[in-house]
Protein backbone atom coordinates (compact mmCIF):
# COMPACT_ATOMS: atom_id res chain seq x y z
CA UNK A 1 0.00 0.00 0.00
CA UNK A 2 0.94 3.37 -0.93
CA UNK A 3 2.14 5.32 2.41
CA UNK A 4 1.62 8.84 2.38
CA UNK A 5 1.00 11.67 4.93
CA UNK A 6 -1.76 9.56 6.38
CA UNK A 7 -1.14 7.21 8.87
CA UNK A 8 -4.53 5.51 9.47
CA UNK A 9 -7.41 4.67 7.04
CA UNK A 10 -10.37 2.90 7.98
CA UNK A 11 -11.31 -0.62 7.67
CA UNK A 12 -13.60 -0.40 4.85
CA UNK A 13 -10.93 1.05 3.12
CA UNK A 14 -8.39 -1.19 3.84
CA UNK A 15 -10.43 -4.34 2.71
CA UNK A 16 -10.88 -2.05 -0.57
CA UNK A 17 -7.61 -1.94 -1.06
CA UNK A 18 -7.03 -5.34 -0.55
CA UNK A 19 -9.41 -7.00 -2.47
CA UNK A 20 -10.47 -4.34 -5.27
CA UNK A 21 -7.50 -1.83 -6.03
CA UNK A 22 -7.40 -1.57 -9.67
CA UNK A 23 -3.68 -2.85 -10.44
CA UNK A 24 -3.21 -5.58 -7.35
CA UNK A 25 -6.63 -6.14 -6.24
CA UNK A 26 -7.17 -9.93 -4.66
CA UNK A 27 -10.15 -9.80 -7.03
CA UNK A 28 -8.68 -7.52 -9.66
CA UNK A 29 -5.75 -10.26 -10.85
CA UNK A 30 -5.97 -14.04 -10.25
CA UNK A 31 -9.28 -16.42 -9.95
CA UNK A 32 -9.51 -17.29 -6.18
CA UNK A 33 -12.21 -19.50 -7.18
CA UNK A 34 -11.87 -23.50 -7.22
CA UNK A 35 -9.35 -25.79 -6.33
CA UNK A 36 -6.11 -23.57 -7.35
CA UNK A 37 -7.89 -20.46 -5.59
CA UNK A 38 -8.76 -20.04 -1.71
CA UNK A 39 -12.19 -21.05 -1.96
CA UNK A 40 -15.02 -23.27 -3.37
CA UNK A 41 -18.48 -21.70 -4.08
CA UNK A 42 -21.78 -23.84 -4.48
CA UNK A 43 -21.53 -23.19 -8.38
CA UNK A 44 -18.69 -24.87 -8.60
CA UNK A 45 -19.68 -27.75 -6.23
CA UNK A 46 -22.32 -29.02 -8.14
CA UNK A 47 -24.60 -28.58 -11.16
CA UNK A 48 -27.54 -28.71 -9.15
CA UNK A 49 -27.48 -25.85 -7.20
CA UNK A 50 -28.01 -23.24 -10.25
CA UNK A 51 -30.12 -25.66 -11.67
CA UNK A 52 -32.08 -24.81 -8.66
CA UNK A 53 -31.85 -21.30 -8.56
CA UNK A 54 -32.94 -21.20 -12.42
CA UNK A 55 -36.04 -23.35 -11.92
CA UNK A 56 -36.56 -20.78 -8.66
CA UNK A 57 -35.88 -17.63 -11.46
CA UNK A 58 -38.86 -18.77 -13.53
CA UNK A 59 -41.25 -19.46 -10.85
CA UNK A 60 -40.71 -16.34 -9.73
CA UNK A 61 -41.15 -15.21 -13.44
CA UNK A 62 -44.37 -16.90 -13.16
CA UNK A 63 -45.21 -15.20 -9.85
CA UNK A 64 -44.85 -11.97 -11.82
CA UNK A 65 -47.57 -12.94 -14.12
CA UNK A 66 -45.09 -14.16 -16.98
CA UNK A 67 -43.62 -10.25 -18.26
CA UNK A 68 -42.42 -10.26 -21.84
CA UNK A 69 -39.79 -9.17 -20.39
CA UNK A 70 -37.30 -9.66 -16.99
CA UNK A 71 -33.58 -9.06 -16.41
CA UNK A 72 -31.62 -11.49 -14.44
CA UNK A 73 -28.84 -9.78 -13.07
CA UNK A 74 -26.21 -12.25 -11.33
CA UNK A 75 -24.41 -9.80 -8.66
CA UNK A 76 -20.29 -11.12 -8.71
CA UNK A 77 -19.96 -13.46 -11.52
CA UNK A 78 -17.22 -15.74 -10.03
CA UNK A 79 -15.89 -17.94 -13.11
CA UNK A 80 -19.04 -17.48 -14.79
CA UNK A 81 -20.23 -21.49 -13.81
CA UNK A 82 -23.29 -20.42 -12.36
CA UNK A 83 -24.78 -17.99 -15.16
CA UNK A 84 -23.36 -20.75 -17.60
CA UNK A 85 -25.31 -23.24 -16.33
CA UNK A 86 -28.72 -21.28 -15.17
CA UNK A 87 -28.81 -20.33 -18.90
CA UNK A 88 -28.72 -23.73 -20.07
CA UNK A 89 -31.87 -24.59 -18.22
CA UNK A 90 -33.53 -21.47 -19.32
CA UNK A 91 -33.17 -21.97 -22.83
CA UNK A 92 -35.27 -25.26 -21.95
CA UNK A 93 -38.04 -23.31 -20.99
CA UNK A 94 -39.05 -21.54 -24.50
CA UNK A 95 -41.26 -18.49 -23.23
CA UNK A 96 -39.10 -17.69 -20.13
CA UNK A 97 -36.39 -17.88 -22.27
CA UNK A 98 -37.38 -15.69 -24.83
CA UNK A 99 -38.50 -13.45 -22.12
CA UNK A 100 -35.12 -13.10 -20.10
CA UNK A 101 -31.96 -10.84 -20.57
CA UNK A 102 -29.27 -11.80 -18.17
CA UNK A 103 -26.57 -9.23 -17.19
CA UNK A 104 -23.42 -9.59 -14.32
CA UNK A 105 -22.65 -7.44 -12.24
CA UNK A 106 -18.67 -7.48 -12.20
CA UNK A 107 -15.85 -4.91 -10.81
CA UNK A 108 -12.96 -7.42 -11.36
CA UNK A 109 -11.77 -7.17 -15.21
CA UNK A 110 -9.55 -9.96 -14.88
CA UNK A 111 -12.69 -12.15 -13.76
CA UNK A 112 -14.49 -10.87 -16.77
CA UNK A 113 -12.76 -12.05 -18.92
CA UNK A 114 -13.02 -15.99 -17.12
CA UNK A 115 -16.63 -15.54 -17.30
CA UNK A 116 -16.86 -14.15 -21.44
CA UNK A 117 -14.78 -17.27 -21.67
CA UNK A 118 -17.21 -19.90 -20.41
CA UNK A 119 -20.54 -17.86 -21.06
CA UNK A 120 -19.24 -17.34 -24.62
CA UNK A 121 -21.83 -19.61 -26.60
CA UNK A 122 -24.77 -17.41 -24.31
CA UNK A 123 -25.60 -13.64 -24.79
CA UNK A 124 -25.11 -12.02 -21.28
CA UNK A 125 -24.56 -8.30 -20.81
CA UNK A 126 -22.39 -7.01 -18.57
CA UNK A 127 -22.20 -3.78 -15.99
CA UNK A 128 -20.56 -2.00 -14.43
CA UNK A 129 -23.34 0.23 -12.49
CA UNK A 130 -26.76 -1.20 -11.68
CA UNK A 131 -28.21 1.86 -12.48
CA UNK A 132 -27.83 0.80 -16.38
CA UNK A 133 -30.63 -1.20 -16.07
CA UNK A 134 -33.63 0.77 -17.41
CA UNK A 135 -36.22 -0.95 -17.03
CA UNK A 136 -37.73 -4.59 -15.54
CA UNK A 137 -38.81 -6.52 -13.65
CA UNK A 138 -35.47 -7.30 -12.44
CA UNK A 139 -34.27 -10.68 -10.21
CA UNK A 140 -31.55 -10.00 -8.56
CA UNK A 141 -28.79 -12.84 -7.30
CA UNK A 142 -26.21 -12.53 -4.84
CA UNK A 143 -24.50 -15.82 -4.19
CA UNK A 144 -21.29 -14.93 -1.78
CA UNK A 145 -21.64 -11.59 -2.88
CA UNK A 146 -22.20 -9.70 -0.03
CA UNK A 147 -19.56 -11.51 2.08
CA UNK A 148 -17.10 -10.03 0.36
CA UNK A 149 -17.66 -6.15 0.35
CA UNK A 150 -15.77 -3.98 2.78
CA UNK A 151 -17.26 -3.34 6.19
CA UNK A 152 -16.86 -0.91 9.07
CA UNK A 153 -16.55 -2.02 12.50
CA UNK A 154 -17.13 -0.65 15.91
CA UNK A 155 -16.92 -1.97 19.49
CA UNK A 156 -17.86 -0.40 22.48
CA UNK A 157 -15.69 -0.36 25.73
CA UNK A 158 -16.88 1.23 28.81
CA UNK A 159 -20.07 2.83 27.10
CA UNK A 160 -17.63 4.58 24.34
CA UNK A 161 -17.72 3.56 21.10
CA UNK A 162 -14.84 2.95 19.37
CA UNK A 163 -13.98 2.45 15.03
CA UNK A 164 -11.18 -0.35 13.65
CA UNK A 165 -8.81 1.73 11.86
CA UNK A 166 -5.62 0.32 10.46
CA UNK A 167 -2.29 2.11 11.27
CA UNK A 168 0.17 1.88 8.33
CA UNK A 169 3.44 1.01 9.42
CA UNK A 170 4.98 0.46 5.67
CA UNK A 171 3.66 -0.65 2.65
CA UNK A 172 3.60 -4.08 3.64
CA UNK A 173 3.19 -3.95 7.38
CA UNK A 174 0.00 -2.55 9.04
CA UNK A 175 -1.32 -2.58 12.86
CA UNK A 176 -5.26 -2.49 14.16
CA UNK A 177 -6.22 0.31 16.33
CA UNK A 178 -9.35 1.31 17.90
CA UNK A 179 -10.00 5.04 17.67
CA UNK A 180 -13.15 6.49 19.38
CA UNK A 181 -16.05 7.56 17.22
CA UNK A 182 -19.39 9.58 16.70
CA UNK A 183 -21.04 6.62 16.07
CA UNK A 184 -24.39 8.65 15.66
CA UNK A 185 -23.47 10.60 12.64
CA UNK A 186 -23.63 7.09 11.09
CA UNK A 187 -27.04 6.10 12.27
CA UNK A 188 -28.18 9.16 11.17
CA UNK A 189 -26.51 9.18 7.60
CA UNK A 190 -28.64 6.18 7.00
CA UNK A 191 -31.64 6.36 9.27
CA UNK A 192 -30.90 3.28 11.17
CA UNK A 193 -30.64 2.38 14.64
CA UNK A 194 -26.79 0.14 14.59
CA UNK A 195 -26.05 0.24 18.41
CA UNK A 196 -29.55 -0.54 20.69
CA UNK A 197 -28.20 -3.81 22.38
CA UNK A 198 -24.78 -4.08 20.52
CA UNK A 199 -21.26 -4.99 21.83
CA UNK A 200 -19.90 -5.27 18.24
CA UNK A 201 -20.89 -3.38 15.21
CA UNK A 202 -19.57 -4.78 11.40
CA UNK A 203 -21.43 -2.17 8.84
CA UNK A 204 -20.66 -2.33 5.01
CA UNK A 205 -21.05 1.10 3.52
CA UNK A 206 -21.37 -0.55 0.08
CA UNK A 207 -23.82 -3.08 1.00
CA UNK A 208 -26.00 -0.13 1.90
CA UNK A 209 -25.12 1.65 -1.36
CA UNK A 210 -25.92 -1.44 -3.42
CA UNK A 211 -28.99 -2.06 -1.28
CA UNK A 212 -30.03 1.70 -1.98
CA UNK A 213 -30.04 0.97 -5.46
CA UNK A 214 -31.81 -2.41 -5.96
CA UNK A 215 -34.36 -1.20 -3.62
CA UNK A 216 -35.37 1.45 -5.88
CA UNK A 217 -35.11 -0.55 -9.09
CA UNK A 218 -37.45 -3.15 -7.29
CA UNK A 219 -39.58 -0.72 -5.92
CA UNK A 220 -39.97 1.35 -9.36
CA UNK A 221 -39.95 -1.82 -11.83
CA UNK A 222 -40.94 -5.18 -9.75
CA UNK A 223 -39.23 -8.17 -8.82
CA UNK A 224 -36.77 -9.09 -5.95
CA UNK A 225 -33.12 -9.63 -4.69
CA UNK A 226 -31.75 -13.80 -3.38
CA UNK A 227 -29.53 -13.26 -1.12
CA UNK A 228 -27.30 -16.93 -0.38
CA UNK A 229 -25.02 -15.98 2.02
CA UNK A 230 -22.87 -17.60 5.44
CA UNK A 231 -24.21 -15.64 8.24
CA UNK A 232 -26.50 -15.72 11.24
CA UNK A 233 -29.73 -14.79 12.21
CA UNK A 234 -28.80 -13.91 16.08
CA UNK A 235 -29.75 -10.19 16.72
CA UNK A 236 -26.59 -8.98 18.30
CA UNK A 237 -23.68 -8.69 15.86
CA UNK A 238 -20.37 -10.37 16.27
CA UNK A 239 -16.80 -10.05 15.34
CA UNK A 240 -17.39 -12.31 12.82
CA UNK A 241 -13.81 -10.41 10.06
CA UNK A 242 -11.71 -13.43 8.62
CA UNK A 243 -9.25 -13.86 5.98
CA UNK A 244 -8.48 -16.56 3.69
CA UNK A 245 -4.82 -18.03 2.02
CA UNK A 246 -4.22 -20.79 -0.03
CA UNK A 247 -7.28 -22.75 1.61
CA UNK A 248 -5.94 -21.78 5.00
CA UNK A 249 -6.92 -18.92 7.74
CA UNK A 250 -4.95 -15.96 7.87
CA UNK A 251 -4.36 -12.95 9.43
CA UNK A 252 -5.93 -10.54 7.62
CA UNK A 253 -2.89 -7.90 7.93
CA UNK A 254 -1.05 -10.02 6.71
CA UNK A 255 -0.48 -10.75 2.86
CA UNK A 256 -2.09 -7.80 1.32
CA UNK A 257 -3.50 -8.61 -2.25
CA UNK A 258 -2.75 -11.87 -2.07
CA UNK A 259 -5.87 -13.01 0.41
CA UNK A 260 -9.69 -13.12 0.51
CA UNK A 261 -11.06 -11.18 3.50
CA UNK A 262 -14.71 -12.06 4.45
CA UNK A 263 -17.33 -11.33 7.36
CA UNK A 264 -20.64 -13.24 8.17
CA UNK A 265 -23.50 -11.67 7.23
CA UNK A 266 -25.98 -10.14 9.52
CA UNK A 267 -29.03 -11.32 8.23
CA UNK A 268 -30.92 -9.43 11.19
CA UNK A 269 -28.89 -5.93 10.14
CA UNK A 270 -30.32 -6.68 6.30
CA UNK A 271 -33.96 -6.91 7.52
CA UNK A 272 -33.32 -3.63 8.67
CA UNK A 273 -32.29 -2.22 6.22
CA UNK A 274 -34.79 -3.57 3.61
CA UNK A 275 -37.49 -1.94 5.84
CA UNK A 276 -35.77 1.32 5.97
CA UNK A 277 -35.81 1.16 1.94
CA UNK A 278 -39.55 0.58 1.91
CA UNK A 279 -39.05 -3.21 0.81
CA UNK A 280 -39.83 -6.62 2.77
CA UNK A 281 -38.32 -9.60 3.88
CA UNK A 282 -40.42 -12.24 2.14
CA UNK A 283 -38.48 -15.69 2.96
CA UNK A 284 -35.41 -16.76 4.87
CA UNK A 285 -34.33 -19.80 5.72
CA UNK A 286 -31.23 -21.93 5.89
CA UNK A 287 -29.31 -23.26 2.61
CA UNK A 288 -30.47 -26.92 3.22
CA UNK A 289 -34.67 -26.31 3.71
CA UNK A 290 -34.55 -24.25 0.39
CA UNK A 291 -32.35 -26.18 -1.67
CA UNK A 292 -34.93 -29.43 -0.32
CA UNK A 293 -37.85 -27.53 -0.63
CA UNK A 294 -36.64 -26.80 -4.04
CA UNK A 295 -36.37 -30.39 -4.83
CA UNK A 296 -32.81 -30.79 -5.41
CA UNK A 297 -32.84 -34.54 -3.43
CA UNK A 298 -35.32 -35.42 -5.86
CA UNK A 299 -33.32 -33.98 -8.92
CA UNK A 300 -30.30 -35.82 -7.35
CA UNK A 301 -32.18 -38.90 -7.78
CA UNK A 302 -33.08 -38.52 -10.96
CA UNK A 303 -29.75 -37.76 -12.27
CA UNK A 304 -27.90 -40.43 -10.31
CA UNK A 305 -30.64 -43.20 -11.93
CA UNK A 306 -28.61 -45.60 -13.89
CA UNK A 307 -25.48 -44.46 -13.13
CA UNK A 308 -22.62 -46.70 -12.02
CA UNK A 309 -21.89 -46.59 -8.33
CA UNK A 310 -18.88 -44.44 -8.77
CA UNK A 311 -21.29 -41.62 -10.47
CA UNK A 312 -23.72 -42.07 -8.20
CA UNK A 313 -21.39 -41.56 -5.25
CA UNK A 314 -19.92 -38.55 -7.01
CA UNK A 315 -23.48 -36.84 -7.16
CA UNK A 316 -24.28 -37.63 -3.85
CA UNK A 317 -21.26 -36.18 -2.23
CA UNK A 318 -21.61 -32.79 -3.92
CA UNK A 319 -25.25 -32.80 -2.46
CA UNK A 320 -24.27 -33.50 0.44
CA UNK A 321 -21.64 -30.57 1.03
CA UNK A 322 -24.73 -28.12 -0.60
CA UNK A 323 -27.57 -29.54 2.20
CA UNK A 324 -25.86 -30.90 5.43
CA UNK A 325 -25.58 -29.01 8.23
CA UNK A 326 -22.00 -29.92 9.19
CA UNK A 327 -21.10 -28.78 5.54
CA UNK A 328 -23.03 -25.34 4.00
CA UNK A 329 -26.64 -26.45 4.54
CA UNK A 330 -26.86 -24.27 8.26
CA UNK A 331 -24.44 -21.74 7.71
CA UNK A 332 -25.56 -20.62 4.70
CA UNK A 333 -28.90 -18.58 4.75
CA UNK A 334 -31.25 -17.66 1.86
CA UNK A 335 -33.50 -14.42 1.97
CA UNK A 336 -35.82 -13.09 -0.17
CA UNK A 337 -36.48 -9.24 -0.33
CA UNK A 338 -39.27 -8.13 -2.23
CA UNK A 339 -42.27 -5.38 -2.60
CA UNK A 340 -44.05 -5.06 -0.05
CA UNK A 341 -47.06 -6.86 -1.76
CA UNK A 342 -45.08 -9.49 -2.94
CA UNK A 343 -46.38 -13.26 -1.37
CA UNK A 344 -44.13 -15.30 -3.54
CA UNK A 345 -43.48 -17.84 -1.11
CA UNK A 346 -42.34 -20.67 -3.35
CA UNK A 347 -38.37 -22.18 -1.48
CA UNK A 348 -39.45 -20.63 2.07
CA UNK A 349 -42.09 -22.99 3.24
CA UNK A 350 -41.93 -24.48 6.42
Amino acid sequence: MKVDKVKYISLDKFIDKSLYDKNNGYYMNKDPFGKNGDFITSPNISILFSEIIAIWCISFWENLGRPKKINIIEMGGGNGEMMHQIISVFQKFNEFFKSSKCFIFEKSEFLKKIQKKKINSFKVSWVNSLNHLKNGPNIFLANEFFDALPIKQFNKKKNIWFEKKIKILSKYDFELVDKPTNINKLEKKIGINLKKNQKIIEFSPLTYKYLNTISKKINTFGGGLLIIDYGYLEKEMKNSLQSVYKHKFNNILKNFNKADITYNISFDLLKKISKKLKLKVAGLTTQKKFLTNMGIVQRANILANNLKFSEKANIYYRLNRLIDNKSMGDLFKVMLITKKNNKFKIGFEN
